[in-house]
């Protein structure tokens, strides 16, 4: 369809300590921290976005700093997995890059027909690096640590984790305009809009595992891209009268949002792609300082005061640390 979902906008998951989030993020996977803001929902929460140069939609994993919170767990009823793309070339980079930086990894493991390296966070976040020859290069900027030729080329894809498939995949396909594209075992593949890495969904079927709990370390909801404000309300309507609980528009300043869940019991957005990280500071200074939104700015000064306060070493003041 014309309005047909665009792939992934952004993976948003929790983090315990927001300065080992950055310096995993920005310093290890070389990521751009590209928006330093709060939950406009609870805006004593710190909430990190990282991507590539220019903050594209489907480059962003964001995280929710919850200082203390408790460690979560993977299991049903949750995206387990988050997939980012490198080039074939890089796996190499990659496995010695990881190595210099004492990160664990497993691999290169196969996935449908395509070499990953699978790893965690900090905080115990499931990761893969998959090589993926028809993901462009994305755009870097000149503090990156990683080199461009190496540099994450954006989200991939990400994995459900379901006692069953059924309801999940039917929501999927008849609502939302995904299609089966391949299957491996006990995991579906759903490919949307385009397909290819970024419009990828694979749903692991794991009946009798337990229920995930979503604390730190865990992924809170994966945002789906609509190209436009009016798409985005067609996608409401539609999921509306799939019978599917979805909250009104949303203004989260980068992007406008609709949340809902789908049958498995996993946090959807749909996001729109404008307009942009660029809205409120130069793209050669994302992330340098807290953005607040129009209506916490009279709140400015408490919140400095009571955030985490992140480190932005010597000289480099986008906070990239590339220290082992």
């Amino acid at each position: 369809m014309d309005d047909a979902l665009l792939g992934l906008h952004h993976v948003t998951a929790i983090a315990g300590d927001a300065q080992r989030n950055l310096d995993f993020y920005a310093g290890t996977l070389g990521l751009r921290l590209v928006k330093h803001t709060v939950n406009f929902d609870d805006p004593s929460t710190l909430h990190l976005y990282y991507g590539d140069g220019l903050g594209t939609p489907g480059s962003i994993v964001t995280f929710f700093a919850w200082p203390g919170g408790r460690r979560g767990r993977q299991g049903t009823g949750q995206a387990a997995v988050v997939s980012l793309a490198i080039a074939p070339e890089s796996i190499g980079y990659w496995i010695a890059r990881l190595i210099e930086r004492g990160v664990a990894y497993e691999g290169p493991l196969g996935r449908f027909g395509a070499a990953a390296l699978a790893l965690r966070d900090l905080d115990g976040l499931l990761i893969e690096l998959v090589a993926a020859p028809e993901a462009p290069p994305r755009a870097s900027w000149p503090e990156a640590p990683v080199p461009p030729e190496h540099a994450i080329r954006g989200l991939y894809g990400a994995t459900l984790w379901q006692e069953g498939y059924e309801l999940t995949a039917r929501q999927l396909t008849e609502t939302l305009g995904f299609r089966l594209v391949a299957e491996e075992e006990n995991v579906f593949r759903f490919a949307v809009g385009p397909g290819g890495p970024g419009a990828l969904l694979d749903v692991r079927c794991t009946p009798g595992f337990w229920a995930g709990e979503v604390e730190v370390g865990t992924v809170h909801h994966l945002a789906w891209r609509a190209a436009t404000p009016a798409q985005q309300q067609g996608w409401r309507q539609r999921v509306a009268a799939a019978g599917l609980d979805v909250t009104p528009v949303l203004d989260r300043q980068y992007f406008q949002s609709i949340y809902f869940r789908e049958p498995g019991g996993v946090l959807f957005e749909i996001a729109t792609d404008p307009p942009g990280f660029a809205r409120d500071e130069p793209v050669e200074h994302l992330g340098e300082r807290l953005m607040l939104p129009p209506w916490l700015e009279p709140r400015r000064a408490a919140l400095e005061a009571a955030l985490p306060q992140l480190r932005r070493p010597g000289s480099n003041p986008h906070g990239y640390v590339d220290e082992p």
